[in-house]
């Protein structure tokens, strides 16, 4: 018994070892690939969360006490002394993220705060601070003001209170918290439901009715292989479309009931009819190309675990691109760049969310991704007509 459990094992061991595209993808692809992806998040997380010491904020305040100067100074920031009458017009570019942050002392601050009695019961010296949660500087520069106040009421035996009372001192709107919020999470998670829909539907259709004999059947009849591959891509794409969508929807309704609804301000009502449409149209060029990638992949292998095994490491570059726009900042990319499939499409989608897409990149990846899937289906009408790819069992 020992040894035939020993011939078993060294069988499958030998038949999984001489197959290299299956070492590959199973045992060093996805070390790889891992590697790879948390290498890239490491370096651009500390770069998108860090501050840039290059970088000069533009700060304003209001009856800056002499005594603090230098302290906010040090601060990276290039101050400018405003008056009551000019703090409305400095919070509206806070809020168009033309300016970073406003600081607001009370008159005559010191004098309040070394005669402000703490058992009094009454309120402390407030120092106000607005800003813009939703602009990167805007956000480590109210850190920074807040925690160097922070220090100096340590040294006043908490004398001073910092954005207390009914104000609203963060200057974003419902829509650029929308914004922010849609446009991190929900590229990445349309890519993935796309790619989901994408996978449970076609290996089966190409690898599986190779491995059930009957892509025989289809090939032999009277039918152009070009007609049999787009066939195969459309209809495909079709129930990939309509599964990804379904998703979607789920996740866009119920997404701000999950962060908070009416109290994190998040709302998806500020999107309209055009950036639903340019959205529909990403969604649909996207799950074209997804298809055919995958077709392509399954058209050579011989059955459906080997399909599903040989597109895994597509899921892994799937997510990789579609985590760019968490840490890419508000960078400007070149139109060249839409041509790429995929990383196009995550771009689009964050620029759709973010209100920063122009109609100009949308149409170029859309006819981008046509394209791809243009030649992509070429290549599958090429493998059909192999009859070493099709019928190799």
């Amino acid at each position: 018994m020992k040894n035939n459990t020993l011939t078993i094992m060294k069988k499958e061991l030998a038949r999984f070892f001489r197959d290299k595209r299956m070492v590959f993808t199973t045992i060093l692809m996805p070390g790889l690939m891992i590697y790879v992806l948390y290498t890239f998040m490491g370096n651009t997380m500390m770069k998108e969360f860090l501050p840039d010491d290059s970088y000069v904020a533009s700060a304003y305040v209001q009856n800056m006490p002499e005594e603090m100067e230098e302290a906010l100074v040090a601060l990276s920031a290039e101050w400018t002394e405003i008056d009551a009458e000019e703090a409305e017009t400095v919070k509206q570019s806070i809020q168009d993220k033309e300016a970073d942050v406003l600081v607001i002392f009370p008159e005559n601050f010191l004098q309040a705060v070394q005669e402000y009695d703490v058992t009094s019961g009454t309120a402390a010296p407030n120092v106000e601070i607005y800003y813009n949660s939703t602009e990167t500087q805007s956000d480590l520069m109210y850190d920074a003001v807040r925690n160097m106040l922070s220090e100096y009421e340590n040294t006043l035996a908490n004398k001073l209170d910092v954005n207390v009372g009914d104000k609203d001192y963060d200057c974003a709107t419902d829509r650029d918290l929308t914004a922010m919020m849609f446009s991190m999470m929900l590229p990445m998670l349309l890519m993935i439901f796309l790619y989901s829909g994408c996978i449970s539907v076609a290996p089966e259709s190409i690898a599986g009715e190779k491995e059930r004999g009957t892509i025989a059947t289809l090939l032999v009849t009277p039918m152009k292989r070009s007609s049999l591959a787009l066939g195969k891509v459309f209809s495909l794409s079709i129930i990939a479309l309509l599964s990804g969508i379904s998703s979607f929807l789920g996740t866009f309704l119920s997404l701000p009931q999950l962060m908070g609804g009416e109290t994190t301000g998040i709302d998806t009502a500020v999107y309209g009819v055009t950036d639903f449409v340019m959205l529909l149209g990403i969604i649909l060029s996207t799950v074209l190309v997804l298809v055919s990638i995958i077709s392509v992949i399954s058209a050579f292998s011989k059955s459906i675990k080997e399909a599903g095994t040989a597109v895994s490491p597509l899921m892994i570059v799937v997510m990789f691109i579609s985590l760019l726009p968490m840490f890419g900042g508000d960078m400007v990319r070149p139109i060249y760049s839409f041509v790429i499939p995929l990383y196009n499409s995550v771009m689009c989608m964050n620029g759709i969310f973010s209100f920063t897409y122009e109609p100009l990149q949308v149409g170029i990846t859309i006819l981008a991704n046509i394209l791809c899937t243009g030649i992509l289906s070429f290549v599958l009408t090429k493998i059909f007509n192999s009859e070493k790819a099709m019928f190799t069992r």
